[in-house]
């Protein structure tokens, strides 16, 4: 059964192996690096962006990326689908990305509440970086198209909470480490990560608003030191209110029923048997 070997009396041992829903391959590598280099560009070119360049001063770039990355994702998630998301893969992706799209509008937006955080950091710890990418993009997208919030933004939101589940996934010690320990890091992991979805997020809109005050406006061309230090004034000063709540909400939900969530995750996974070859045999 998946990585259960058959003892002597013909029923499955259980191991400390790790299953994993997708078997990343070296394309599937290569395709998740390009993105993530194209969306660190994506995020963050307009500090980078020479004040000759008229970059800076480009009001298009934000719908440029906003249609370049959909298409980006879809390669993406096809080349990884491509590498061994099977039909077993596929009906937990539309579980838990169902689940997770239900979550979001819990708190409808109040204060940052999200709850569908600890449930993608905790899915991508139980079934790897490459199926967390993959969960965290579409939950994204089906909670956009729950909640009407569908704009520019969305693809930078898909790729961002991407790469919140990704990061739970390549978490050391996911064969040995579990109880408490496992626990508090998944929560220390989900309160940075929670923080860090905002910020990214603000660092995905902050530049094209032009009504700021001075202190936290961003300035096309000025050096980045300074961008930044009005970018962190600005991000204390609308989003921390948000941040805060939407990190204490996943740690508390992840110490509370985490321990719930990683045993059911895991005996689905282990149920699926993803890592089981498949033969057929003459009747």
């Amino acid at each position: 059964m998946g990585n259960r070997p058959a003892g002597r009396d013909g029923w499955a041992q259980p191991t400390h192996g790790r299953t994993r829903a997708i078997r990343l391959g070296p394309r599937s590598v290569i395709a998740l690096a390009l993105i993530t280099a194209i969306g660190v560009a994506a995020f963050g070119w307009p500090l980078l962006a020479d004040s000759a360049s008229g970059l800076a001063h480009s009001q298009d770039a934000p719908y440029l990326f906003a249609a370049l990355l959909p298409l980006l994702l879809a390669v993406v998630v096809a080349t990884i689908a491509d590498a061994g998301l099977d039909a077993k893969a596929i009906a937990m992706l539309g579980v838990l990305a169902a689940a997770g799209a239900a979550l979001r509008p819990l708190g409808a937006g109040t204060a940052g509440i999200e709850p569908m955080f600890f449930l993608m950091v905790l899915s991508g710890r139980v079934l790897g970086p490459g199926f967390g990418f993959v969960l965290g993009a579409v939950s994204m997208f089906a909670s956009a198209l729950l909640t009407g919030g569908v704009g520019p933004w969305m693809p930078f939101q898909m790729l961002a909470m991407g790469w919140v589940s990704m990061g739970a996934g390549l978490l050391p010690g996911p064969d040995r480490l579990r109880g408490r320990r496992e626990l508090a890091m998944l929560a220390g992991y989900g309160a940075v990560a929670s923080v860090l979805y905002g910020t990214v997020m603000n660092l995905q809109g902050w530049p094209y608003i032009g009504t700021l005050v001075s202190g936290v406006a961003f300035v096309p061309g000025d050096p980045v030191p300074e961008n930044l230090a009005r970018f962190i004034a600005y991000c204390l000063a609308t989003s921390l209110g948000w941040d805060l709540p939407r990190a204490l909400v996943t740690v508390v939900a992840t110490l509370t029923v985490g321990p719930t969530v990683l045993k059911a995750l895991r005996r689905a996974t282990r149920r699926a048997a993803f890592d089981a070859p498949v033969a057929f045999k003459d009747a």
